[in-house]
C-alpha cells in the first residue's frame, strides 16, 4: 500500500474555467512519478511516488504497483474526469525510455479500462506555459511553481504541477 497523498499547494482553483466538481490528474511518468490532482473541491494535492524496482520482485511488479496506485488515487478523488501526462519524445538512456514506455502503456490501458479521457502533452509545451521558455531546466520549473505558491519537493512534482496548471488554463474538461 502506498503512503497517503501529501497535501501541498494552494486551494481555490475552482473558479478557473472549471465547473465545480471536476477532478484532473496530471503525471510526470517515471521511476519517480510526479503527480498533481485537482480535486472536486477545487483544492490541489501533489507529490511524487517511487516505483523503483524492489529487491526480489519481478520486472513487472513496479507497473502493477503503479496501476494499483492509480486506482487508489481515483478512489480518493471520487473518480477522475481527465488524466494528462508529460509526453517525452527523447530520453537520456535506454533504461529510462523502457521504464517510461511501460508506465505510459499501463496508464493508457488503465484509462481506457475506466473510461477516463487522457492526453499526452509535449514537454516543451508544459515548460513554455510555466516559464515562458520551452527549454527551461529543472530548477527553473521548480522556481516557477514556487512563484505560484506551491512547495514542490522535487522536479517531478514541479513538472506535474506545471502540467496541471496548463490543463486548468487551456483544456475544457467535462464536469
Amino acid at each position: 500500500m502506498s503512503s497517503p497523498p501529501t497535501r501541498r499547494g494552494l486551494p481555490g482553483t475552482e473558479g478557473r474555467d472549471r465547473g465545480p466538481g471536476t477532478a484532473i490528474l496530471s503525471l510526470d511518468l517515471g521511476t519517480r512519478t510526479g503527480w498533481a490532482l485537482l480535486g472536486r473541491d477545487g483544492s490541489i494535492t501533489s507529490g511524487s511516488e517511487s516505483f523503483k524496482p524492489r529487491r526480489f520482485e519481478g520486472g513487472g511488479m513496479r507497473y502493477l504497483r503503479f496501476k494499483r496506485w492509480l486506482t487508489e488515487v481515483k478512489q480518493s478523488a471520487d473518480g477522475l474526469d481527465a488524466v494528462y501526462f508529460e509526453e517525452v519524445r527523447r530520453h537520456a538512456g535506454v533504461d529510462a525510455a523502457h521504464a517510461y514506455g511501460g508506465f505510459m502503456a499501463q496508464l493508457t490501458a488503465w484509462c481506457e479500462h475506466h473510461g477516463i479521457p487522457y492526453q499526452g502533452v509535449p514537454v516543451g509545451t508544459i515548460k513554455k506555459h510555466a516559464t515562458g521558455k520551452g527549454n527551461a531546466g529543472k530548477q527553473e520549473m521548480v522556481a516557477a511553481m514556487q512563484a505560484l505558491g506551491f512547495r514542490p519537493a522535487d522536479d517531478n512534482e514541479a513538472d506535474a504541477l506545471a502540467l496541471l496548471m496548463w490543463a486548468i488554463a487551456t483544456q475544457e474538461v467535462p464536469a
